[in-house]
């Protein structure tokens, strides 16, 4: 196991009914002036909205609006929430939705203190100061109501791109099961696979002897494993739900990690997908993940047959690991199309022909590749997506 360390200092609430608290904790995080951001129109259908704004009257908290939040959030709609934070004196960002809701306004939040524009942070300068962000989630996914992470689409040439720092990580997480229940079977399917994948891109590494957090993996795994066909067959079954919004954050506040080498080139070549394509993140993931899984297995073999043993149940061949790892991408992807998921560009609607201009997007070259379980070079990441095909 590496050296860490590990500082997760947001403030869970989790349960029924518990956004009707938020301006409570808005105020007990020392807000004074809220931005709500949110997406499109179902927060406000819900309700949620309305109830977000009461319980920030209740605290007799001022607030503006900011809704339009896409999925696979865009740098347009964080310019306009940035200008709209200095004009209004905002000191406090409320993000009522999903992963984009969440990212675009911790977006905004590290662009409202700097002078420079926001997108140097998405090309790799740390984020270190930022207004405060709290969180009402509404879907499994992201994992961003618990982590530092933010991704953002720049749409002039619609480069999808990740910024990090522990001043965007959010203050507080309102986490109600209940908010997700309204989601359709895709989206829940989509969200369970991001968390998946955010389990994988932890658990491949060359790191020895982190048994502790290979079986943190494995017991998230085996929970989406569990509670995803459930809730797609009774999308009301709030203990179901209440396991995967729990997951979802685990798996990304980096507990998981901790201590071992990570890859994420999955989710680097899925972030051309999505830009090019505007997928559903956790589609594209099933996609990817499969392909890759493909491509590095023999880097080490005897991981991935640990994956088929203690996860997809498939009887470890000691004679042959190999043939037990294999077994193991095929129940991931039997897995992933049992609750209808894509794992094919054809099934995606994703193109052959594309293939040339999402690698040169990537930006990769003879001294520049992505990963660590293998390093992915532009060649490298050609051949993982024509697996995918």
């Amino acid at each position: 196991m590496n050296n860490f360390t590990f500082y997760s200092p947001t403030y869970f609430v989790f349960g029924r009914d518990k956004e009707m608290k938020a301006g409570h904790y808005v105020k007990r995080f020392g807000g004074s002036k809220v931005l709500i951001h949110y997406g499109g129109g179902s927060v406000i259908r819900s309700g949620l909205l309305d109830r977000v704004k009461e319980s920030l009257k209740a605290e007799k908290l001022e607030y503006v609006e900011l809704g339009g939040v896409m999925p696979n959030p865009r740098s347009g709609l964080v310019y306009e929430g940035i200008e709209l934070c200095r004009k209004e004196g905002v000191d406090f960002i409320l993000a009522v939705g999903g992963g984009s809701a969440i990212d675009s306004a911790k977006a905004i939040a590290a662009g409202a203190v700097y002078e420079g524009d926001f997108w140097e942070f998405y090309e790799g300068k740390p984020v270190e100061q930022a207004l405060k962000v709290g969180t009402v989630l509404t879907i499994a996914a992201a994992g961003s109501e618990g982590s530092g992470d933010s991704v953002i689409t720049l749409e002039k040439g619609m480069l999808k791109r990740g910024a990090s720092g522990e001043a965007i990580r959010p203050v507080f997480s309102i986490l109600n099961p209940e908010l997700t229940q309204t989601l359709p079977a895709y989206q829940t399917a989509a969200g369970a696979t991001d968390i998946m994948a955010h389990v994988f891109e932890r658990y491949f590494t060359n790191t020895k002897e982190v048994e502790v957090t290979d079986r943190l993996c494995e017991a998230i795994l085996l929970t989406m494993v569990k509670e995803v066909p459930r809730v797609i067959e009774d999308p009301d079954n709030y203990e179901a739900r209440a396991n995967i919004m729990w997951a979802g954050m685990v798996a990304h506040n980096n507990l998981v990690g901790v201590g071992r080498e990570q890859d994420w080139t999955s989710h680097a070549l899925e972030h051309e997908l999505s830009a090019l394509y505007d997928v559903a993140h956790g589609a594209g993931l099933a996609v990817i993940f499969p392909a890759w899984m493909t491509f590095v297995m023999k880097q080490d073999v005897n991981r991935f047959a640990q994956l088929a043993a203690r996860v997809w149940g498939v009887d470890m061949n000691f004679a042959d690991p190999e043939e037990t790892a294999k077994k193991g991408i095929e129940r991931f992807k039997q897995f992933l199309t049992s609750i209808g998921m894509p794992v094919n560009f054809r099934e995606l609607g994703a193109k052959e022909e594309d293939i040339p201009q999402m690698v040169k997007k990537l930006g990769l070259g003879d001294q520049y590749t992505i990963g660590s379980f293998v390093k992915i070079s532009s060649a490298e990441a050609e051949q993982i997506y024509r697996l995918a095909i």
